[in-house]
């Protein structure tokens, strides 16, 4: 016990007060958001099963350890999410590089693709991909589902991509063609490791937007996290139960990826 106390920080009188001024206050809203849960909850009349859930995300029996479909549509929105993140990050570099190019052709290709991903709902590229664009080349759904997601925050990470190059001061391109660099080895040493710094708590955000936005591949029928929930639902009726498990897991996920982040900003940056 006074080991804890002597890891917490030392408080000034000030500071003291205005801390278990802040910690009241946020009691105070916890227990009136808990008020308003439980009193909403009587008026509503529903039969909440929580001891359901728990078999949907796994079972531990004689036969070991065995994921149930939640956790299985976890696995299955991690796959996308990670395949799709490495596709937009390489989509967003590329078409920065050639708005940011001298070639007229390079400028409006990039232009056109940002602007048709821009202004177009994600749900109808996801349609488009999957009954137009899917039967002529010949992809299945989950590579539909990864293409419709890299494209759509390729489109949006770009501008980040190129906000942060245009960043960079005028003089460290102009030192770098002085020393004799060509143009990949000024972006591989010089320009890019300084970009990421500075777009990593945008990008971030961006591959936050990126997992929430990967529950819409469900309407595709692929069986990811939300479409194993939807899948409960019409079995089971936990309508509420298995959508805020649902909700639960992704708030787990995108908090763990800005945790991820954020220490490696601290330890690396």
């Amino acid at each position: 016990m006074s080991i804890l106390f002597a890891s917490l920080p030392s408080f000034s009188g000030q500071a003291f007060q205005v801390w278990i001024t802040d910690l009241a206050k946020f009691f105070g809203v916890l227990g009136l958001l808990t008020w308003l849960i439980v009193h909403g909850s009587a008026d509503l009349g529903y039969n909440w099963q929580w001891y359901q859930v728990p078999r949907y995300l796994f079972t531990w029996n004689e036969e070991g350890f065995t994921l149930g479909p939640l956790l299985t549509g976890l696995i299955v929105t991690l796959k996308i999410t990670g395949w799709s993140l490495v596709f937009a990050f390489a989509i967003a570099l590329t078409t920065a590089m050639m708005r940011l190019s001298g070639s007229f052709m390079a400028r409006s290709v990039s232009r056109v693709y940002l602007e048709f991903i821009r202004n177009t709902p994600l749900l109808i590229q996801i349609f488009f991909l999957y009954f137009v664009i899917s039967p002529i080349i010949g992809l299945d759904r989950f590579a539909i589902a990864v293409l419709a997601l890299s494209l759509f925050e390729g489109a949006y990470a770009s501008e980040i991509f190129r906000a942060g190059i245009r960043s960079i001061p005028k003089g460290q391109w102009e030192a770098g063609y002085s020393l004799g660099m060509t143009s990949f080895d000024l972006y591989r040493l010089v320009i890019l490791p300084q970009t990421l710094r500075r777009i990593a708590p945008p990008l971030t955000s961006q591959g936050i937007s990126l997992i929430k936005d990967s529950a819409l591949v469900s309407t595709i029928a692929v069986y990811d996290l939300t479409m194993q929930g939807q899948a409960i639902i019409a079995d089971s009726f936990l309508t509420f139960e298995i959508w805020f498990t649902v909700a639960a897991i992704y708030l787990v996920l995108t908090g763990f990826l800005s945790l991820l982040v954020t220490l490696m900003q601290q330890k690396t940056w």
